[in-house]
């Protein structure tokens, strides 16, 4: 077990950014006081139900004691008085179930729209995020945080602070029920509070630590999860269901373990309360029973004091029973609000530049950027280059020279380390995001596709681009005649990724999205990389509408689709090193012309090798 606190540990660390910090309870409840202010309103009147539910039951075991003790001990045979406190003891009831629901319904109301309001701006945050976070953090370590982090801090408003709410107050509410009853008695019930108090404290911090080995299985199961559903199509090519499915195993073996751990704390704590209500129980019997044979004490207040006893013991039950949901709530605030802090890499500056769309002409100009995703090994080193408005760029070079890695600084999704990026002479760390990605417009290698309909996904969801633009844009790249052949045409709903497309139907796809948004700078990231020829053929038609009076940059293994390029830049470890027209680089004799007799199959891949 110390094994498995080790590494939950050595996964906060990781969490946190590889910076080893204290959990910051305290801090992560302070902050989710800005959110329960704003549903005030509905908290008050939580409380006032509470109290008023609260009352009208412990009012009941006071009437029984009254029946008792003035009529039944008492001889009399007054049945009208009786009936009237049958038929109080009824109306509390009811005036306890009416004012308990309201409470709870204006409980989850709050708690619901609380953590509504932190998951949409989770979610958002997380979007705006830069893609150096996304490369350090796993897909189901998110999905934990906006689905199972969220739902623990729900529970916490639900349930726990409901518990804490109601049971809290009847705590408070049965010691001045059972001081007004009896001083002698009331004072031994007391001494039960430190007994209590050392049996929660005892127990917290072992309980956070299960609570928190817990919550760490469970996110690395997810994760775990979530990339072998992404890679489904991998795992069954490679035959490695039983390999993965061994992985899965392990996993969850040992989110059963910590699972299992954190029952057995629950059950430990749950019993030793039902032992010290048993005790308190058999200790008061027999000092009240003794009471009442010695005529010191009515026999109703001893029944009255029985029943607070069994009261008192309810609550506290139910606060240690909610003990793991507070945990989880604690351990998933901190978790949440971890992400709220991470500060993204890329970020506008505080007065950038704004500039009409309509007016960029698309000049780029590398002026001696070096970048590397660790910053003491450069993938590009003091690189220069300059592209003409209109200009169509083709780069090629093998994998990890530093081809996607200069389009995503183009991009911003990262920063240059050293030297600047302009566009029209204008630093893009000087431009708005938003701004900067409306002129540059990307098309990857492989499209992504959302669920929805077709129309929606070439316009991205964005309802204030017409239905007739869209299908306008499929017009000139050639994609509407196979989407007037599916069933529903352009609304023909997509699953997600677009199963069911061809690889060159998506990538159409992605073209009719350059059309409609517009974008000054085009980039093509090995957009043809994966189709067959016919299929890139087809596309090469539709690159030549979509690139007609745009900069247009293109990344390409297939040298077939960078031939006609106005100039070709051949990169190697991070600089270029040959550059001009198809046919000059042929000329050369260099890289580029082993890299073309190579594509045409009459060059041997040991020559690329020495190069």
């Amino acid at each position: 077990m110390r094994h498995a606190i080790n590494n939950w540990q050595m996964d906060l660390k990781a969490d946190m950014g590889g910076k080893p910090q204290k959990p910051r309870y305290r801090s992560a409840f302070r902050l989710l006081r800005t959110y329960v202010r704003e549903q005030w309103t509905f908290f008050s009147l939580a409380v006032i139900c509470s109290v008023i539910a609260i009352a009208a039951e412990l009012f009941q075991p006071y009437l029984v004691k009254i029946a008792i003790d003035e009529h039944l001990m008492a001889g009399k045979s007054d049945f009208d008085n009786l009936l009237w406190i049958a038929f109080i003891y009824f109306g509390l009831s009811v005036l306890g179930l009416l004012f308990g629901y309201l409470q709870n319904n204006l409980l989850q109301y709050a708690g619901q729209s609380i953590v509504c309001k932190i998951r949409k701006q989770l979610f958002a945050h997380i979007s705006k995020l830069s893609i150096s976070y996304f490369d350090k953090t796993s897909t189901g370590t998110l999905i934990t945080h906006v689905s199972s982090d969220t739902e623990a801090l729900n529970q916490f408003f639900t349930q726990v602070l409901m518990t804490l709410l109601r049971d809290g107050m009847t705590l408070v509410l049965i010691l001045v029920m059972m001081f007004q009853l009896d001083v002698t008695l009331g004072a031994y019930c007391l001494f039960l509070l430190p007994l209590i108090a050392f049996i929660a404290v005892s127990f917290r911090t072992y309980m956070r630590n299960t609570y928190q080995l817990a919550r760490t299985q469970l996110s690395r199961l997810v994760s775990f999860v979530a990339e072998n559903l992404s890679g489904m199509s991998l795992i069954q090519a490679f035959q490695q269901q039983q390999e993965q499915g061994a992985l899965f195993k392990e996993r969850n073996d040992a989110y059963f373990k910590a699972n299992i751990r954190e029952i057995r704390t629950m059950v430990l704590v749950n019993r030793s309360f039902d032992l010290l209500s048993n005790l308190t129980i058999a200790f008061v019997t027999w000092a009240g029973g003794k009471a009442v044979l010695d005529q010191t004490l009515e026999f109703g207040v001893l029944y009255a004091f029985i029943t607070y006893i069994r009261q008192f013991f309810q609550p506290v039950n139910h606060i240690t029973q909610q003990w793991n949901t507070l945990q989880s709530a604690t351990v998933a605030a901190n978790r949440i609000w971890r992400v709220f802090d991470t500060k993204p890499e890329v970020e506008d500056r505080p007065q950038p530049v704004r500039i009409e769309r309509e007016s960029v002409q698309g000049r780029i100009d590398f002026e001696r950027i070096t970048f590397g995703y660790d910053k003491d090994l450069p993938v590009i080193r003091g690189l220069d280059l300059h592209i003409r408005p209109g200009e169509m760029v083709g780069i090629v070079g093998t994998t990890g020279a530093g081809k996607s890695s200069l389009i995503s600084l183009l991009c911003r999704f990262y920063d240059v380390q050293e030297g600047s990026i302009r566009i029209d002479g204008i630093d893009i760390r000087d431009l708005p995001q938003d701004l900067l990605h409306r002129i540059v417009g990307l098309v990857q290698q492989e499209p992504y596709l959302f669920a929805g309909s077709i129309i929606d996904n070439v316009r991205l969801f964005d309802e204030t681009i017409p239905r007739e633009e869209v299908i306008r844009a499929c017009e000139i790249v050639g994609a509407d005649s196979l989407i007037r052949r599916m069933k529903d045409g352009y609304d023909t709903r997509l699953s997600e990724r677009g199963s069911g497309l061809s690889a060159g139907e998506r990538q159409l796809l992605s073209f009719a999205r350059i059309i409609v948004f517009r974008p000054q700078i085009l980039i093509l990231d090995e957009a043809t990389a994966n189709l067959d020829s016919q299929t890139e053929q087809l596309l090469q038609q539709a690159l030549q509408i979509v690139s007609e009076g745009r900069t247009t940059i293109v990344i390409a293994h297939r040298l077939s689709t960078i031939m006609q390029a106005d100039r070709i830049l051949v990169i190697r470890h991070g600089a270029i090193v040959e550059e001009g027209t198809h046919q000059i680089l042929l000329e050369k004799k260099g890289y580029y012309d082993e890299l073309y007799r190579h594509s045409q199959g009459e060059s041997a891949p040991g020559q690329l090798v020495r190069q």
